[in-house]
């Protein structure tokens, strides 16, 4: 099933609910690999991939040279295993067709285009994808983040370093509603101007792109979306934005 368009809004305060959030991969270490030479950055970072590689290519003298990007983690089982559970749960009591590598696919699409709109401050263009008082929030938050910042917020395919399911909660309100959170976490690379000290527990790497000019600085950030998604009978079957976190941006 991919994620379909997320078009009705639901705020998440009408239910009472233990909070979902929790760690689900615990980060090892970076590795910047560059022809002759690899580099080790070593964050003690509360999140966390099993491997990812992204590369980077530069033309000198007509030969091409790669930098990857190479995250390495482990995974942690408990939860692996009894997000799974929920999502045979799923399967079973609300959704047949429900495949979570369809979700992420969709949820991709989702983050990039709602960091776009928040980078930009269209607020307004985020009603129907996240949850009313959700936009409330976030445009005060917004509000008070320097350019800098603003950019840094957003996420493009090319951006994305990788992405993985974090916890899923299914749950009831006291008038009977049923409801399904899933969160999802997203590592990406942004080239915005950031001080330093600004972003505790991020890490900065140098890509040489294009030639022999200065090294283009990207830091590594995450971002976590949580998606909701009502499945009462007689409700239009559409997901929600209900939570939204940017590394220190936004949190």
């Amino acid at each position: 099933m991919a994620l379909p368009m997320l078009r009705g809004c639901y705020c998440s305060s009408y239910c009472s609910r233990p909070p979902v959030f929790s760690r689900f991969l615990k980060l090892e270490r970076i590795v910047l690999t560059q022809p002759n030479r690899t580099s080790r950055l070593v964050p003690k970072l509360s999140v966390g991939v099993v491997s990812t590689v992204r590369p980077y290519c530069t033309d000198r003298g007509g030969s091409k040279q790669h930098q990857k990007v190479v995250v390495l983690g482990i995974p942690n089982i408990f939860i692996w295993f009894r997000t799974r559970i929920y999502y045979f749960l799923i399967r079973v009591y609300f959704d047949k067709e429900f495949k979570i590598d369809e979700f992420t696919e969709g949820s991709k699409q989702a983050f990039f285009h709602v960091s776009r709109l928040l980078s930009g401050s269209q607020f307004e263009s985020l009603e129907g994808l996240v949850a009313k008082d959700l936009i409330a929030k976030l445009k005060e938050k917004c509000a008070l983040l320097p350019p800098s910042h603003l950019q840094a917020l957003s996420a493009g395919p090319e951006d994305l370093m990788y992405t993985t399911p974090g916890d899923v909660g299914i749950y009831y309100d006291d008038d009977g509603r049923k409801f399904v959170s899933i969160l999802m976490r997203y590592w990406y690379l942004t080239s915005a101007r950031l001080p330093e000290e600004s972003l505790e527990g991020t890490r900065i790497f140098q890509v040489a792109i294009g030639g022999e000019g200065q090294p283009k600085t990207k830091r590594l950030l995450t971002a976590n979306y949580e998606f909701q998604r009502e499945f009462t009978k007689g409700v239009l079957p559409d997901w929600t934005i209900t939570r939204i976190e940017h590394s220190k941006l936004l949190d």
